[in-house]
């Protein structure tokens, strides 16, 4: 259902033909005909109806791919049968009436500050990471498998950018307003094949996530297997050595032999040719060209984004509270960017080595929760969480932990036990900017298997989202066709709330 709140007007930007010819005679020097998409934004006007509209300053979102099973993290089900129930124990956490895995101690200390779900749900049991943070009607899975399919929408991430970037009113930025961590998405495993995502659509190239790149070494192995293929690698989600850093990835940074002297003479260059299409400057498109290679500019000169990224300014009694772990130490620098001024920052618990690694357990489902997945998931969250309500922050910074889906409530009787896909009810974690404190919304049935109240979908959830960021989720943007379309089609879940 679409509510619309107040009375919605549109502001198009439209191209004349010679613009678009001048701009696709750009992309050597710059970003690309691509970048130059046809976008516009109206507003409705915050709703006054509900609490803590533009409460969160920030957000650090974490995305767990592959999807963890609701029946061994916040949603145990101890009383139902075996092959549903599984071989953990529940334990009690700090939030009375919520127990949660007994492989989560530290994440049980910090459920009294954090919202939980427990009624997600939706028709799409694929690895829809599209679905889950952009918005997008539907999802099929050749869109899954196609980041450039003109039928996807806008990440989450590029869309705050956007209207951050309205707001700034071309001002270059010190930090960046719409980063990732810790890799490209889908660019570490065997196999690469590209997933969509985090991409900003028919928004263009400019409002793409700028990634970091990690740097450093794993210090355990693992086997991993996906069906008859296995193989021995070094996890970095298990565990790397203190000296690991984030760089921003190579689009963004200086080649070695290029010095900033350098740089500004062949930005004078571009600069002279700049002066050859004033037509195409005085358009807004033109504009907002300039802007985004400000932006890079200043970025490769910032040192509070250099800063950001040193993890060796903290001390290595925090650094171990995170996990000293590539998702831990993701987590703690998401943290540091969000300090220093960065709007949106996401994580990514992604593959790694092979395909159906991360969080997607249809093989080995116990030996990897006890050994791979939950010990990391536990101490990176609770740090995270402590972390930001002893430095003051959580109450303005909204943290989400969410997936694609859950898992099948039973377990597969494959090598090691399986749970399969399974969208019908999953689990995802909230806290801080305008989260309620120790709240459980939803609930499933007796094997965690259909939601029984209150359920959520994902788009729910981003437009919850976008309200305690203070944006609308009903403004509206303008498509690949140039026809205005909402944010998100969906409501504020107002149990949410504080």
């Amino acid at each position: 259902m679409l509510r619309i709140l107040g009375s919605p007007r549109k502001l198009c930007n439209g191209w004349t033909r010679r613009e678009m010819l001048q701009a696709g005679a750009l992309g050597f020097f710059s970003l690309g005909l691509p970048d130059f998409l046809q976008l516009a934004q109206a507003s409705a006007g915050p709703s006054t109806r509900l609490p803590h509209f533009g409460k969160a300053k920030a957000c650090i979102l974490l995305h767990l791919y592959g999807s963890p099973s609701q029946l061994e993290t916040v949603d145990m089900k101890p009383n139902s049968a075996p092959e549903i129930r599984g071989e953990l124990k529940p334990i009690r956490s700090s939030l009375p009436g919520l127990d949660v895995c007994e492989l989560l101690p530290n994440f049980a200390r910090v459920m009294d500050r954090c919202t939980i779900v427990r009624s997600m749900t939706h028709p799409y049991p694929i690895h829809g990471v599209a679905y889950a943070l952009t918005g997008i009607p539907k999802i099929e899975l050749p869109m899954e498998l196609n980041p450039h399919d003109s039928r996807h929408w806008p990440f989450v991430g590029s869309v705050v950018e956007f209207v951050t970037r309205q707001k700034q009113a071309g001002r270059p930025t010190e930090i960046p307003n719409n980063i990732a961590l810790p890799f490209a998405f889908s660019s570490r495993r065997v196999g690469e094949v590209p997933r969509a995502g985090p991409y900003a659509a028919f928004l263009g190239g400019a409002y793409n996530p700028i990634w970091t790149d990690f740097q450093g070494k794993a210090t355990r192995n693992v086997v991993k297997t996906l069906q008859d293929q296995k193989i021995d690698i070094a996890e970095p989600y298990m565990g790397i050595e203190p000296e690991c850093r984030f760089e921003l990835a190579t689009a963004t940074q200086l080649p070695a032999e290029m010095t900033l002297d350098r740089l500004d003479r062949r930005r004078g260059l571009v600069e002279q040719f700049d002066r050859a299409r004033r037509d195409l400057e005085r358009s807004s498109a033109g504009r907002n060209l300039d802007h985004h290679r400000a932006t890079a500019h200043a970025l490769i000169n910032s040192e509070k984004t250099r800063m950001a990224l040193k993890l060796d300014q903290e001390p290595l009694a925090l650094r171990e509270s995170y996990g000293m772990t590539l998702f831990g130490q993701s987590c703690l620098t998401a943290r540091r960017l969000v300090e220093a001024g960065s709007r949106f920052v996401t994580v990514f618990w992604d593959e790694y080595g092979l395909a159906g690694s991360g969080w997607d357990t249809h093989w080995d489902h116990y030996p990897r929760m006890k050994n791979e997945l939950l010990p990391g998931l536990d101490r990176a969250w609770a740090g995270l969480i402590s972390d930001l309500d002893n430095r003051g922050l959580l109450d303005e910074t909204l943290v989400l932990c969410v997936s694609e889906h859950g898992r099948t409530p039973k377990i597969q009787n494959v090598n090691g036990g399986g749970r399969d896909h399974w969208s019908q009810a999953y689990s995802c974690l909230f806290a801080g900017g305008g989260v309620a404190r120790g709240n459980v919304v939803g609930k499933t049935d007796k094997v965690a298997g259909t939601v029984v109240d209150c359920p959520v979908s994902p788009k729910d959830i981003l437009a919850t989202l976008y309200h305690l960021l203070g944006i609308d989720p009903h403004m509206t943007i303008m498509d690949r066709t140039n026809r205005p379309v909402p944010l998100v089609e969906a409501m504020v879940i107002k149990e949410m709330l504080a």
